[in-house]
């Protein structure tokens, strides 16, 4: 049966240094927040524990790469048990020797590790170079029941897919997640910085409407790697309802939490107004498996 109290969900924004404890005491403490605050489900940016290591390709950056379960599966479902919340946490994972994931571990509020999604499209652009560090997901689109709800996860440039927010949507979650980390080339910031944050905030909030479900976008802060070129995260974590209006929004440079009510009930009104899983022609949707036309 689907269920139909309400629940809270929080983000954690944040700014990440060259260290991964100190990285991980700084993600705990946010959390620990965001619980103060009332969020019952919580979700990191994409791999929070370092510097986004893929601007460049080198090998000795593998050796960030831990197992799951592993040391911070353990430490995050202690600290879900404890709050007796929800956490989505972003990891570099490594599998096997040379197989290594990109990957959301999902921890219910008792601790126990649900699960979890391994990202499906790896990009591989300028200071991008995922290609590299990571094996795209190989177990499909997923739903995890949670305490809490049933939530979907997908990761950073899963965002830009109809196709992988439907297919999660279509078990009938209430809520997708979006750990990423996306931003500036600085040089690009002043002609396209403002078109690529709108482009990226539009992508998402189309999702929620066109699936009828809560979108929870969470993105880090700061610049990283070389002064006068590198990174420059953009931030702007954000939250929208089925209808795809934004409840919540971050800042682009600051640390920040955000908390937003997922309502199952404004999801079921919404669906009935806009029943576009009603009407989908899914008998004529084979070419999509094709690459492209014909």
């Amino acid at each position: 049966m689907a269920r139909t109290e309400k629940f809270n969900v929080g983000l954690v924004q944040m700014s990440c240094v060259d260290h991964t404890a100190t990285n991980m005491d700084k993600a705990v403490a946010l959390i620990r927040q965001a619980a103060q605050r009332g969020a019952q489900v919580i979700c990191t940016q994409e791999l929070f524990r370092s510097l986004y290591f893929c601007q460049t390709q080198d090998l000795q950056l593998f050796d960030l790469a831990e197992t799951i379960p592993g040391s911070s599966t353990e430490v995050f479902g202690r600290l879900a048990k404890e709050l007796g919340v929800v956490l989505v946490v972003s990891l570099f994972e490594k599998r096997a020797a040379g197989i290594y994931h990109n990957t959301a571990a999902v921890l219910d509020a008792d601790g126990a590790l649900l699960g979890v999604y391994r990202k499906m499209h790896i990009p591989d652009d300028p200071l991008y170079f995922e290609k590299y560090y990571f094996t795209p997901g190989d177990l499909g689109f997923k739903a995890f029941d949670t305490r809490f709800g049933r939530l979907g996860v997908l990761i950073c440039w899963d965002q830009w897919y109809p196709e992988a927010a439907r297919l999660t949507a279509m078990q009938d979650v209430s809520v997708l997640f979006y750990p990423t980390a996306i931003g500036w080339h600085p040089r690009e910031k002043a002609e396209f910085g403002e078109a690529q944050v709108s482009a990226w905030q539009t992508m998402q909030r189309s999702h929620a409407i066109a699936n009828g479900v809560y979108v929870a976008a969470v993105n880090r802060v700061g610049h990283e790697g070389a002064t006068g070129g590198g990174i420059e995260f953009f931030g702007s974590s954000f939250i929208c309802d089925p209808f795809g209006r934004v409840l919540e929004q971050a800042g682009r440079r600051e640390e920040e939490i955000l908390i937003a009510e997922i309502d199952p009930a404004q999801q079921e009104i919404t669906r009935r107004n806009w029943p576009f899983f009603r009407d989908r022609r899914i008998e004529y949707y084979g070419p999509l498996t094709k690459r492209f036309g014909d």
